[in-house]
């Protein structure tokens, strides 16, 4: 763990300089930047726009491999949301994200088309047609078609375009901040405070949000408080995984680097304690490190960029199952209550994927299904039971009652423990 060390005399000049000086930082950050590098290598899933916009907001570049991806994006992901825009299914956030990841490269957006039915419109269209949908949605059932995660993501990726926001969809974001809606079950969601304050953000300073000045303002202010309330002891705001968009929200909204320190050692500590090795995860904490947002995007303009990052060739690890076996009792909580429970024992540093898989192999009546997702897999339906978006209803995950931060992909089991696996509503 690495920290800041200062000569007492120099103790208030210091704690007003930025955080990312030292050499130690900067090759954390060049780390960091290599890691996303190389998640692009072998990749059989879809490209990760996210990941994109990380690589494009970092100070120094693979222009090569990230032109490999953007064409990667403008073929896979591109083909992928035209399926999802064909059969109905509401996909503004994966517009958003890919906007955002098109805009990062300087790429001419109006040159990107989507076709449904008979008619040919372009990217920012749909977009705006998807917002819209979301905003009737909500005006009738009090949410979104999907959540206000990606209604926000919506918001602005159209701002950052430089496409004007209507004033009823901006507002529907502010009334969200003002009833509190940002939640996930029980719990405030960071991440979702987060992203609206960059949308909201984006509005403002676009000048074009005239319903009522006095109400935006008012949520900026609730939302910067609701981050800066959720910081913890060690730093982290919400949990580790919301702490760089929440950092990247604070940023955007004018809060000095100084009064991000805490949140951006907590971010740096983990990162070398290799917390983060999930690329949609580096992918939100690096521009924070950055010292940017994804409001940098809009005025990027992609010249003079240094070309400089190289990956070394690294040797292949293998990684042998442990001989260590620890015990694991999962239990399986459906809608109706009524629970199953298994007992199986498990190599010590197994993921919670590999878990399930051997507990499925064992015949015991434990089944399940898994989609992917930017994060990686996760549970969709389990012993025949659907948790689906369209009904707010996900599979949630805890280890001896605690929440799970990472996904099954990622959780490594290394110790007894029993997991639970519940048809939550949210």
């Amino acid at each position: 763990m690495y920290h800041l060390a200062f000569l007492s005399g120099l103790l208030a000049f210091a704690s007003c300089l930025p955080c990312d000086t030292s050499g130690s930082n900067r090759e954390l950050l060049l780390s960091l930047n290599k890691d996303l590098l190389r998640s692009l290598e072998g990749q059989d899933e879809l490209p990760n726009p996210s990941v994109h916009l990380a690589l494009r907001l970092s100070d120094t570049h693979n222009l090569p491999k990230e032109e490999q991806h953007l064409n990667r994006l403008k073929n896979s992901l591109h083909n992928n949301i035209q399926s999802l825009l064909s059969d109905s299914h509401p996909v503004v956030g994966s517009l958003a994200l890919y906007t955002l990841a098109l805009k990062s490269s300087c790429y001419d957006l109006n040159t990107i088309t989507f076709t449904v039915g008979d008619k040919i419109e372009t990217l920012l269209t749909h977009l705006k047609k998807e917002l819209e949908q979301e905003k009737e949605y909500i005006s009738f059932s009090q949410r979104p078609l999907t959540n206000y995660y990606q209604y926000s993501l919506g918001v602005l990726a159209l701002c950052v375009s430089g496409i004007r926001v209507n004033n009823h969809v901006a507002n529907k974001l502010i009334k969200a901040v003002e009833l509190e809606h940002f939640t996930h079950g029980d719990i405030e969601s960071i991440d979702t405070y987060a992203m609206a304050a960059m949308a909201l953000q984006c509005v403002k300073n676009a000048g074009s949000y005239v319903h009522n000045t006095a109400e935006l303002e008012a949520a900026l202010m609730k939302i910067q408080q609701k981050l800066l309330a959720s910081r913890r002891p060690d730093g982290h705001m919400g949990n580790e995984f919301s702490t760089g968009l929440a950092v990247q929200a604070l940023l955007a909204m004018g809060s000095l680097v100084s009064e991000c320190a805490a949140s951006m050692e907590a971010l740096r500590r983990d990162a070398r304690g290799n917390t983060y090795h999930n690329p949609m995860a580096i992918s939100q904490l690096l521009p924070a490190l950055l010292q940017k947002s994804y409001l940098a995007v809009q005025s990027k303009d992609c010249l003079n960029e240094d070309n400089t990052l190289v990956l070394e060739p690294i040797d292949p690890v293998e990684v042998l199952p442990s001989d260590t076996k620890v015990a694991v009792m999962l239990e399986v909580v459906p809608t109706s209550g009524t629970s199953s429970v298994y007992h199986l024992d498990v190599p010590k540093g197994s993921s919670l994927l590999e878990a399930l898989q051997l507990l499925k192999g064992k015949n015991v009546g434990f089944t399940f299904e898994k989609e992917s997702s930017l994060w990686g897999p996760f549970l969709s339906v389990v012993n025949g039971e659907r948790a689906r978006q369209s009904d707010r209803r996900y599979w949630h995950l805890s280890s001896d009652g605690t929440a799970l931060t990472e996904g099954i992909g990622d959780f490594k089991i290394e110790m007894a423990q029993k997991v639970t696996i519940k048809n939550t509503s949210y």
